[in-house]
Parts: structure tokens; sequence; C-alpha cells
């Protein structure tokens, strides 16, 4: 996935969060947070991902060698 694929994915996934929260979960709130949930952790994945990619770029390295880290991994990081 290239870099432009991945802002393509981030901006996809920001509208459909965006819609979601629009929505009144009250029919199904715990479906509804756990759908918010598993959208967010795919954008920090995306972002990332992208992440790495850059800085693999800006040390001269290969960016196609960055991998999609665990949502466990990647949430897990101090910001």
């Amino acid at each position: 996935m290239d870099v432009q694929e991945i802002q393509h994915r981030i901006q996809e996934l920001v509208e459909e969060e965006q819609a979601l929260r629009g929505v009144d979960p009250a029919d199904e709130p715990e479906k509804h947070a756990a759908e918010l949930r598993r959208i967010e952790e795919q954008i920090d994945q995306y972002w990332d991902l992208l992440r790495q990619k850059r800085a693999k770029a800006d040390a001269g390295q290969d960016p196609d060698d960055a991998r999609e880290r665990p949502v466990g991994e990647v949430e897990g990081y101090r910001q």
C-alpha cells in the first residue's frame, strides 16, 4: 500500500467515523461504541503505517518495508 492509498483510506475512515457519530445509538449503544472503537483503531493503525513509511524514506530506507502493526501495539504507544 503506498502513501496515497493510506491517506485515502484514512480519509474514508474519518468520514465513516463522522457519519457514525451523527447517528443516535439509542437502539444498540454497545454495538455503536464497538464500531466507533474499531474505526478509531484502524485510523490509528493507518497513521502509524504512514509515519513508518515517511520515517523510512527520510532515513534512506525502503518505505515499502513498513508493516501494519497490531492494534494492541499501536494503541499502547505513549504520546
